[in-house]
């Protein structure tokens, strides 16, 4: 077989999209509700004590964060449970003889990951809007800078996914990983309120720049030039893309 077995890779990929959209209950209600009562309760809460940021509304301000972290989340999550799921129940090997290149294979489980990542965050984002006017300033390159996230992150998760044997293995990468760079990434503040040993730390961050790059682009503000944003998004984008893509055709951990 020569060429891109564009029916293979399409019939995937569906598979992987509607996946999550037949249990929306799980896979998208949980972001909008958590972020809804983040904006509650950090949001609403807190600004009668922290005013504004960079002369940003505290609740405004927070808000292109749990857009980030809902993002990356969903990207991640979607690629490497299902690929787990798959090495668990042997039904990988029936993806693995089909015919479909390393290549293919890791496009199709990308794209579902980076679809629920984009869905999520635009959904989160027009609850912003809904919620407290939120104003956008960049719409364009807000959706191609989610996108660009999404896709990286679900490249990563596609590579934790292949590399855990267990659910376990997968929830400590996830849990000591994720999350606490998530919350150390100034979702809820500006690294310019931190001491210099903390900003400097805050910058080894990744997911920093990628909450730094949605908050330039909806908001205007920033603390780091939104280049170098832009700049971590791609590298990270073409890291893992390209391990995930290695890791399928070398058979480690995959061809069991």
């Amino acid at each position: 077989m020569t060429g891109t077995n564009w029916i293979g890779l399409y019939t995937l990929t569906q598979r992987e999209v509607g996946r999550f959209f037949t249990v929306y209950r799980q896979t998208v209600l949980p972001g909008l509700i958590s972020s809804a009562l983040y904006i509650l309760i950090f949001g609403f809460t807190l600004e009668k004590r922290i005013s504004e940021i960079d002369g940003v509304p505290y609740t405004l301000f927070i808000l292109p964060g749990l857009i980030m972290m809902n993002t990356l989340t969903n990207a991640s999550s979607n690629t490497s449970s299902s690929m787990l799921q798959m090495k668990l129940l042997q039904q990988l090997p029936d993806i693995l003889t089909a015919p479909l290149s390393s290549l293919e294979i890791c496009l199709a489980y990308i794209i579902g990951g980076t679809v629920r990542g984009v869905v999520n965050g635009i959904l989160v984002m027009l609850l912003g809007v809904l919620l407290i006017d939120m104003p956008i300033e960049q719409p364009l390159a807000t959706i191609g800078f989610i996108f660009l996230v999404s896709w990286s992150f679900a490249s990563m998760g596609l590579l934790l996914g292949q590399l855990a044997d267990t659910w376990d293995q997968l929830a400590m990468m996830q849990n000591f990983f994720l999350t606490p760079l998530s919350f150390l990434g100034g979702i809820f503040y500006s690294i310019s309120m931190l001491p210099d040993w903390a900003q400097k730390l805050s910058l080894a961050n990744p997911i920093y720049y990628m909450i730094n790059g949605i908050r330039y682009t909806i908001l205007g503000v920033y603390d780091s030039p939104p280049w170098h944003s832009a700049i971590m998004a791609i590298l990270m984008t073409i890291l893992f893309t390209v391990a995930a893509i290695l890791v399928m055709k070398s058979g480690k951990k995959i061809k069991q």
